[in-house]
């Protein structure tokens, strides 16, 4: 694939492009993060409940993070065997094919502005086909309605897209198309979109038909280990880049997936993000979750695909961040951690944080973000303990769904809060199964930069690549189980408090 190939190729360049910032991160052939980089960009929200980001912010921010990183290590970008990509999901961009402008800002994943179209479509009967098909249940979340709003709420958007003039996917698309001009998504991604078929892996006429999407502004599916064009030249602080080969993509959590290691069935892993998504490798065969878990494609390699299972979080990390942003009870994420260990417990205290709803296994569009428990007594330091109990409940809900399919006997977690020694041992003690940490957490971005490795050759195999993970800390169960099945019976009633409250 890489007529650039030999001795002299030593690296790979991961980009991350998340939900609040872009980076790039260098690895060599040891897996090991050579330099990074991470520019932040604008939160947008028009109205509540709606979020949206800048595309060309998101592009610039990305392009930016990747000439730092590589500059910062005195790295020649001739080096580079292959860039691998992944990225938020289900965000949704919709640009000219002939002039790269988008013609509206990115709806993100986060954003709920959809809710009465999904309940529009619910009611066409068309939750069993979007199942059956795509795997997924009908929700706001996924890209699909996104895209349909936008057509619908742009004056001309939808007759341009019928006369092919607009291109349309997910943040991976996005960067792919700038950097090589290629219009691709990788099945990981497409399965997120609500319109994919996720055995024929291909999109599907009838729910493009059913949602007034033309399937011409679609991207190509194509394999998440492959090469999709080379990086083009004359591109904005990234001219010494031209050649190299993107080669790798698959959305953010897939990526995680990947990235620790997961390749054998019953493998699962947990990503603390902004959200927080619960991976289960379920092989070749896609499983049907019987208790509110959607399926995807994890990964396609060599014409053979890998599936998962997955329940999401939407709101983990981001609860902190409103903590600090929102509240000012902090100044730092590390903060939080200090005041949840000053007490005991979170004092009766329990913060729902379904700021945009509640995702697996609940569903819930209409849920909002509640506190309950609060007593005279309750001080700052429970408030911060009852968040990160939050983030640990959401996830038990998850690994407890996850279980009606397939038994888990181990987590494996990577992401910004996994740092945190008492939410990993509170995640241990609700599981009641081992918790393990990697000693390099940065495992989405080496989860691309693994697949991209193995298209450029700079790895041989997934073996090779498996062999590069190494624990950091395993957390085992402490807490007496009784004690912990008691304050999960009133995070279950907390959450019933917080469900339906914007539904009229």
């Amino acid at each position: 694939m890489n007529e650039r190939k030999g001795d002299f190729l030593d690296y790979i360049l991961s980009l991350d492009q998340g939900t609040t910032s872009s980076r790039a991160i260098l690895f060599d052939r040891r897996g090991e993060i050579v330099s990074k980089a991470q520019y932040p960009f604008h939160q947008i929200y028009p109205q509540p409940g709606w979020v949206e980001h800048n595309p060309l912010e998101i592009w610039a921010t990305e392009r930016r993070a990747m000439a730092e990183a590589v500059r910062s290590a005195h790295a020649d970008p001739h080096s580079i065997a292959g860039i691998g990509i992944t990225n938020q999901r289900e965000t949704t961009i919709l640009w000219d094919r002939k002039t790269g402008k988008p013609i509206y800002n990115a709806i993100v994943w986060q954003c709920r502005r959809t809710a009465a179209l999904c309940d529009q479509l619910k009611a066409q009967g068309l939750a069993e086909q979007v199942a059956e098909t795509t795997g997924l249940l009908i929700d706001a979340y996924f890209s699909g309605t996104k895209i349909k709003w936008i057509l619908d709420a742009i004056p001309g958007a939808r007759a341009r897209a019928e006369r092919g003039e607009l291109l349309c996917g997910t943040v991976d698309s996005w960067l792919i198309w700038n950097l090589t001009g290629q219009h691709v998504t990788d099945y990981s991604n497409a399965s997120r979109t609500m319109l994919f078929d996720i055995r024929r892996l291909c999109w599907d006429e009838s729910l493009c038909h059913a949602l007034g999407i033309p399937m011409a502004m679609l991207p190509r599916p194509v394999d998440s280990c492959q090469c999709y064009g080379r990086v083009k030249p004359g591109l904005a602080e990234l001219e010494d880049f031209a050649g190299i080969p993107v080669c790798g993509s698959a959305g953010d959590q897939a990526a995680a997936l990947f990235g620790q290691g997961c390749f054998q069935s019953g493998q699962a892993k947990n990503t603390y993000g902004t959200g927080c998504f619960t991976l289960m490798n379920v092989g070749e065969t896609p499983v049907r979750s019987r208790a509110g878990l959607v399926t995807s494609v994890a990964w396609s390699i060599g014409g053979r695909t890998t599936y998962a299972l997955e329940g999401s979080v939407f709101n983990a990390g981001s609860t902190i961040q409103w903590l600090r942003d929102e509240l000012g009870l902090i100044s730092s994420a590390p903060e939080c951690d200090r005041l949840a260990e000053s007490v005991r417990d979170s004092g009766g205290v329990f913060v729902v944080p379904a700021f945009t709803g509640l995702g697996a296994p609940y569903w819930d569009m209409y849920a909002r973000g509640a506190m309950v428990g609060l007593t005279r007594g309750t001080t700052k330091a429970h408030i911060a303990r009852a968040v990160l109990d939050s983030i640990a409940y959401q996830v038990a809900d998850l690994i407890s769904a996850m279980r009606q399919d397939l038994p888990v006997t181990c987590l494996r977690v990577d992401g910004g809060a996994s740092v945190s020694d008492i939410l990993m041992q509170t995640q241990a003690d609700l599981l009641r199964i081992s918790v393990d940490r990697p000693v390099m957490v940065e495992t989405t971005a080496f989860g691309a930069a693994a697949l991209a490795g193995l298209a450029s050759g700079l790895w041989r195999d997934q073996e090779e690549v498996s062999s590069l993970r190494r624990s950091q800390h395993v957390f085992l169960p402490q807490r007496e189980q009784a004690a912990c099945e008691e304050d999960y019976r009133q995070w279950k009633r907390a959450v019933a408090r917080a469900g339906n409250w914007m539904e009229k």
